[in-house]
């Protein structure tokens, strides 16, 4: 495992982000580990988290620049610290975000920040996918966007979940809208950092077997 990727863990650890235990998903599944991104509190942890993505968009998008999306609400702040971490990298992009309700006064609209246009190429940032619901919200607004395309989805952690068939919801996405969703780490990622210390052999053994049964074919 690549060493950003240990220490992307052992922060999200620590900032509470990751947890351990019995949790209910969306899905109405019993998880033994939840990710909330909604737990990041201050201006370090949120520096740190848009650090990361920053990597990821870098490893895997390129220096290319386009247009990041963040859906209301955790993809809001997630947006702008991708934005800086790639200016620190000397790549400066847009973004922009949604609001759950038009605005009737002032500029209007639901779209807040840069104005997508004909030949853009939009990155949406998110911190999970679970069953693609939020994904499906966001191509719903970006696709009444005249000329913007969708290059890709980059995500906190791929939890190589089976989504409405064998296949993860990730690979699901990406079939029904032909783009690629990129994660900074997956839950093998997760499942290598705890295995380094023994106390953690329990929380390995539900995961593990959490995933015999509802993890991806694919």
């Amino acid at each position: 495992m690549d060493s950003y990727k240990r220490e992307f863990i052992s922060f999200l650890e620590d900032a509470g982000v990751l947890k351990f235990g019995d949790f209910t998903a969306k899905s109405g599944r019993k998880i033994p580990y939840f990710l909330n991104a909604g737990d990041i509190k201050t201006g370090a942890q949120i520096s740190k988290l848009g650090e990361f993505y920053a990597r990821a968009y870098l490893e895997n998008v390129g220096e290319k620049r386009t247009v990041l999306f963040g859906p209301a609400y955790k993809g809001i702040p997630i947006a702008v610290a991708a934005a800086v971490g790639l200016s620190k990298s000397g790549v400066d992009v847009p973004f922009f975000f949604n609001r759950k309700e038009a605005k009737d006064h002032g500029e209007g609209g639901v779209l807040v920040g840069y104005t997508p246009k004909p030949g853009d190429e939009v990155v949406i940032v998110e911190d999970v996918i679970t069953a693609g619901t939020a994904i499906r919200e966001s191509m719903e607004i970006l696709s009444k966007l005249e000329g913007v395309k969708v290059a890709a989805c980059l995500i906190m952690v791929n939890r190589m979940e089976k989504g409405r068939t064998e296949m993860s919801a990730m690979k699901e996405i990406e079939q029904e809208f032909g783009f690629p969703v990129y994660s900074v780490a997956t839950v093998y990622d997760i499942i290598e950092y705890l295995e380094e210390k023994p106390e953690n052999a329990e929380n390995v053994e539900r995961i593990r077997k959490y995933l015999s049964v509802n993890g991806a074919a694919l």
